[in-house]
């Protein structure tokens, strides 16, 4: 599983409201560091029916990153912070470690999907503290052993520090947030609404600890979707399975068969960068041209988030630009040859 830096937890116990909001900032960029691996692999799968299943599923996973990305923003608000999206800070750098990750742990990679990547890269992103394990996930529980605390753990203590400062923290102004296109979460103005926004992000990305579910009936949390993936079938409940049962009887990946076909996927290198094509040639323009629209759209995210919500259509626009640049790019439409987006901050156009 990824470690974050256990300072960040110790700089929340004694900090006050900034050490709050400091660790909210941390968190929005955490959210939004996983998005562009994703979209990676999830482009990489092309548009065929074959692949769709897959594509599907990390595309579930990229939606609700953005719900956990939004809740994150609103929180902040709501307690009287600005979140700071638009800045070359603000964009990963890959490979490295994910915003506050241990240096020494998961390293992450813009990489073409693979099942390498799911169980060695996405799985160890989303893996819980303690994760169900259901039958064929026992060989994904070996010990860490690094100091550091899990994703999840650094939730719990920005909800310990929320809880401490109490409802007179949340001085900020609700339009300034933005409510979310999903039946989860929403606009937070006080202390029940801020945890229950940073339920749904632990829920979502971790389940709980006895079920696979975000909440009751909710769909799978992320690390039990990419373990469909994994092992190329549902995770559907155990028909066998007694109430009393352990949670890890209780379902099993006995489901539809997940597949995809591996011909289909883009040949496309590994955390690519602009610089490593010409100027001038047709490479380095699309990837000049991805990179402005991508950070063209951290810059609308940053407005809707600091109570612009009329720059929504602009964001959207962004984000449907961005796949279909990223799709041609990766089939080498116009291009000698396919290659993948390198999601770097580029504020200048350049047509």
């Amino acid at each position: 599983m990824i470690l974050l830096k256990s300072n960040l937890v110790e700089s929340l116990e004694t900090g006050g409201k900034p050490a709050v909001l400091h660790a909210l900032q941390q968190a929005i960029q955490l959210e939004h560091a996983t998005i562009p691996p994703y979209l990676y692999a999830m482009y990489s799968l092309g548009q065929q029916t074959d692949n769709a299943a897959v594509a599907d599923i990390i595309g579930s996973i990229v939606a609700e990153e953005m719900l956990h990305m939004t809740l994150a923003c609103n929180v902040l608000n709501a307690i009287g912070g600005h979140p700071v999206i638009d800045t070359p800070a603000f964009t990963p750098d890959y490979p490295g470690p994910l915003p506050g990750g241990v240096e020494s742990g998961l390293i992450v990679n813009l990489a073409p999907f693979s099942l390498d990547v799911v169980k060695n890269v996405f799985m160890e992103i989303e893996e819980p503290q303690d994760p169900n394990d259901y039958p064929e996930t026992a060989t994904l529980l070996e010990a860490n052993g690094q100091a550091g605390v899990t994703i999840g753990q650094f939730y719990d203590e920005i909800k310990k520090q929320l809880i401490a400062l109490g409802e007179d923290a949340f001085t900020g102004d609700p339009a300034r947030q933005v409510q979310p296109p999903f039946p989860e979460g929403g606009i937070v103005t006080d202390l029940a609404s801020a945890l229950e926004a940073i339920d749904i992000i632990i829920d979502q990305g971790e389940g709980t600890g006895t079920t696979p579910l975000a909440g009751e009936d909710g769909e799978l949390a992320h690390y039990y979707k990419f373990a469909e993936i994994y092992y190329g079938h549902a995770l559907i409940k155990n028909p066998n399975a007694k109430p009393t049962d352990p949670p890890d009887q209780q379902y099993y990946y006995g489901g539809a068969p997940i597949t995809y076909n591996a011909s289909e996927i883009a040949q496309i290198p590994t955390n690519p960068k602009a610089a490593d094509y010409p100027s001038g040639s047709a490479q380095r323009h699309a990837m000049d041209n991805f990179n402005y629209t991508y950070t063209s759209l951290l810059k609308g995210l940053h407005d809707l988030f600091n109570g612009q919500p009329d720059t929504f259509r602009r964001t959207l626009g962004a984000m449907m630009s961005l796949r279909q640049q990223a799709l041609d790019m990766m089939a080498g439409t116009n291009l000698p040859g396919p290659i993948g987006p390198s999601f770097e901050y580029q504020p200048v156009n350049p047509a």
